[in-house]
């Protein structure tokens, strides 16, 4: 189609119209409840800790069998969107995952409180995988990256706000105070969300049979980067989701005895991400995605290596390197796979995701092996040894033809 001034009209929502920005308003809203529900308990482990009376470890599967059962849900609601269309699978899991945290503020007992979170990320992944490929579907190639970090930088804001409110209100009142109001806060946002979001308008719909998904899953393990890209996503918040499960731990001890508000309000580094996803996006139509990766990645290696020092202001700084860092790979490698998916997009957002989310799951988990027996010393060992896998992954990436994507 071609426009009065002779420029040919895309048929995809480009960037500068109102289309666009309701979208990004939308999905900045959706990554925002959708991350502040997931995280909201990473701030309280320590406290959870103690009220249960468990270990480190323990405490950390509130959060590990979230991302858990996120990541098995993605093998589901990424297909299921391709089959019914994506809007309603995104209203209905976040909605439904809102609903869920507030009903976990009032169970009682450990157990409970396990299956409450599982449930919860499993709700969610209909929403994770979903806007990841909404936007690849609907946003003009040339914007794709940028609409990405957006979205991105939305759930940078989620994961800040989720621990920033878990923190503050849990030294005031107490956690289940806080579990309630979040998910009163992401049933709103829910709301705002099914209000704006336009519909699709490129979306087709595809088989569920098995046979398809078997075909369409097989088609992406063929292609060569895929696969890369999924091990990236599990290394990258492997290391991200560790980090932040045992700094907590950290700070509250000898010899910095920060209390558990001021440990919820280290989640302002989370604001770095919101500025490193959208320009990460841009950086890659200059430079492209594999020197922004291998480069954000970098950035990350050398916030674990600062945070070693003592001086608390050194590990904040540490701290907000690393998480610019992250937020500029996962933009990189999220808008990658939609570039590289030939066809069931959602199903390969989904693959990524689901590996994304078990490196959460695994890694944080067991890191907390590390932080119990070697201190942080141990830690950053495990999480620079990570780094660096990830880092020959990405070098790899880059060395393949942009043809292929």
């Amino acid at each position: 189609m071609v426009a009065k001034s002779g420029r040919v009209r895309s048929p995809f929502i480009v960037r500068g119209t109102s289309e666009f920005t309701r979208v990004t308003m939308a999905l900045f809203s959706a990554g925002l409840a959708t991350f502040a529900l997931l995280y909201c308990v990473q701030p309280i482990l320590p406290v959870l800790s103690q009220d249960f009376n468990i270990s480190p470890a323990s405490s950390s599967l509130s959060l590990s069998v979230a991302t858990g059962m996120l990541a098995v849900g993605l093998l589901f609601t990424g297909p299921i969107s391709d089959a019914i269309g994506r809007k309603p699978v995104m209203v209905t899991a976040l909605m439904l995952a809102a609903i869920l945290t507030i009903a976990s503020s009032l169970t009682t007992s450990w157990q409970g409180i396990l299956i409450m979170r599982a449930l919860v990320g499993l709700a969610l992944s209909g929403v994770a995988a979903v806007a990841m490929t909404y936007l690849s579907e609907e946003i003009d190639p040339m914007h794709v990256a940028f609409a990405m970090g957006l979205y991105i930088s939305g759930n940078s804001i989620g994961g800040m706000s989720g621990r920033l409110l878990s923190g503050v209100i849990t030294d005031f009142f107490s956690w289940r105070v806080t579990l309630g109001g979040i998910g009163v806060i992401a049933l709103i946002a829910a709301i705002v969300f099914w209000r704006i979001l336009p519909a699709s308008s490129h979306f087709r719909a595809s088989s569920l049979r098995p046979r398809t998904l078997l075909i369409n899953f097989r088609l992406h393990w063929h292609d060569r980067g895929l696969p890369l890209l999924f091990a990236e996503g599990f290394l990258l918040m492997g290391s991200f989701v560790t980090l932040f499960n045992y700094i907590g731990y950290r700070l509250m001890e000898a010899p910095y005895f920060i209390g558990q508000a001021m440990v919820g309000l280290l989640s302002v580094v989370y604001l770095t991400g919101t500025y490193s996803s959208p320009k990460a996006g841009t950086l890659t139509q200059r430079f492209g995605r594999g020197p922004v990766l291998l480069s954000s990645i970098g950035i990350m290696l050398a916030g674990v290596l600062i945070s070693l020092f003592s001086s608390v202001w050194l590990v904040l700084s540490g701290m907000m390197l690393f998480t610019s860092g992250f937020f500029g790979a996962h933009s990189v490698a999220s808008s990658w796979i939609g570039k590289r998916a030939k066809r069931a997009k959602g199903q390969a957002s989904a693959l990524y995701l689901f590996f994304y989310y078990v490196g959460s799951s695994i890694a944080g988990t067991l890191g907390g092996f590390f932080w119990h027996n070697y201190g942080w010393n141990g830690l950053s060992v495990f999480l620079c040894a990570m780094l660096v896998g990830a880092l020959f992954i990405g070098r790899y990436l880059a060395r393949l033809p942009e043809a292929k994507a």
